[in-house]
Order: structure tokens, then sequence, then C-alpha cells
């Protein structure tokens, strides 16, 4: 006797219910896996896991990322203060900060300078002899620019918060609305080829937003540790920047995918 329509169509249904659990689960023992990874486990097609992942982020099981899985609570919602941060992959954070001095206006141009701990090294490392007004929301960088003659100096007005040492709030986003500069300099916690540019406090992403606005070109100096990252707040989209530093700890597979959507990566 033939089953009927309806009795295949629920236990393919069903099929699917448990696929998806299992995957759930998989990804929660492994903490990242990616399509390929998954599609083999289950001898299914890329394409149906890929369904499968998005029915899984919209119930806010897991979080999809540049080619696979996470567990949503392995999103990043805890900020390291600024000193330890400072330790933290620090030879990395000198080459990227030295590379990025080939992407400096000439004399006479403007420069915004994003709170974070390669931009501070940016700041460091900037050259006596060119003429440059530096704009910044970070009271590190302005206390290590604020002796230098050749630098006119704007520190944006906010609330400064502990962990980064950054002005943020309505006061910091207003006046760095009213900005254009020359080249921006970002910093950024997490920067992944699907779901771009993000940050874990919600104020730091609403200064970082405007700076992305007010730059002619934008640069986001960002080690490789945080290549494949994501946090909780999205603050740019790939397409609104224009070059990404990194270190050569960065995989070719994310530097293709990267160049791929259209952003310059320089490997430092």
């Amino acid at each position: 006797m033939q089953r009927s329509n309806s009795t295949e169509t629920q236990e393919a249904r069903l099929y699917a219910e448990e696929r998806r659990q299992a995957m759930a689960d998989l990804v929660s023992q492994r903490g990242r896996l990616s399509v390929n990874e998954i599609a083999d486990a289950y001898d299914v097609t890329t394409e149906t896991v890929r369904r499968d992942l998005s029915v899984l982020e919209r119930a806010g099981i897991i979080r999809r990322v540049h080619g696979g899985a996470v567990p949503a609570r392995a999103l990043t919602v805890l900020e390291t203060a600024v000193g330890d941060r400072d330790l933290a992959q620090a030879e990395q954070k000198d080459r990227i900060a030295t590379a990025a001095l080939d992407l400096l206006p000439g004399p006479g141009g403007t420069v915004l300078l994003d709170a974070g701990t390669t931009t501070s090294r940016l700041a460091t490392l900037l050259p006596g002899d060119l003429r440059l007004t530096v704009v910044t929301n970070a009271v590190p960088i302005a206390t290590r620019l604020a002796g230098i003659s050749t630098v006119e100096l704007h520190l944006l007005p906010g609330r400064v918060r502990r962990t980064t040492q950054a002005a943020v709030g309505e006061d910091t986003v207003a006046a760095i609305s009213l900005l254009r500069t020359d080249v921006v300099f970002l910093g950024a916690n997490g920067v992944d080829a699907d779901h771009g540019l993000t940050t874990p406090d919600h104020s730091e992403a609403a200064a970082k937003r405007a700076m992305v606005r007010a730059g002619r070109r934008v640069v986001v100096l960002a080690d490789s540790s945080k290549i494949g990252q994501d946090h909780t707040v999205r603050f740019a989209d790939l397409g609104e920047i224009d070059t990404l530093v990194t270190d050569d700890g960065v995989s070719d597979v994310d530097v293709k995918a990267l160049r791929d959507r259209g952003v310059e990566v320089v490997v430092a």
C-alpha cells in the first residue's frame, strides 16, 4: 500500500527538524563548524546546510559566520580593558600601524582616529615632519599627540567610557556628523565577510558609524584575531570601507572573501 503524500511530507518535515537539532548540537559541541563539515556529517548538500543554518539563526540557536556557524552564545558581549588589549597581539599591531603610515594623507591633510590599541600605535608613529589635523575621540591618543607641534589636535566631546577610554554618546556623534576628513582610521572588535564590522557596545558602535560617514577614505586597522569574529552590534557593512590593514596571521580564505566584497586588504 502506498503512503499518502501528506504522510511523506510529514516525515520529511520531521527529518528536517531532527537534522537541524543535530546540527545545532554539533555546533554547540565543536564551537565552530564550516558548511562543508556539516554537509559531510549529515550527507546533505551545502545548499541544504545553508537553509538549515538560516532557520537555526532565526531561532536564535546559532549565528552564521563566514563559511559556517558558531553557537549564539559564542558572540562576545564582554570587552577587555584597554590596558589588557594593548598587550594582546602587540607585535602584529605594531606592523599594522607601520603599514598604515602609507595611507596617511599628504601635508595639511585631516585624519580622524578612532579609539583603539592599534590606532593608538599609529598615533605614536605619525611623522614629526608631516603637518596634519587630527581629530579623535580617544583620550590616550589625544594625550600622545597634544605636545606635537606639527599636529593640530581636536578632541571630540562626550562621555568617556572607562573600558576603552573613548568619548561616546550624542554629543560625540553630533560633533562627528559635522566633519569631513581625508582619512578615517577605525578599530573593530570583529570583521566578518558576511556580517561586516562589529563591536560589543551600542554607544561605541554609534560613534564608529558616524566616523564611517565622515571619511573620504575609510581604513580599518584590525589584527588577524579579529577576522571572522562577530560581536553584538554591527556598525558598518564591508561596502562602506575602503581598506583593511591586518597581519599575516589572516587566512587566505578570509582575504579572498574580503577582497571579493570589494575591500582592499593590506597584509602587514
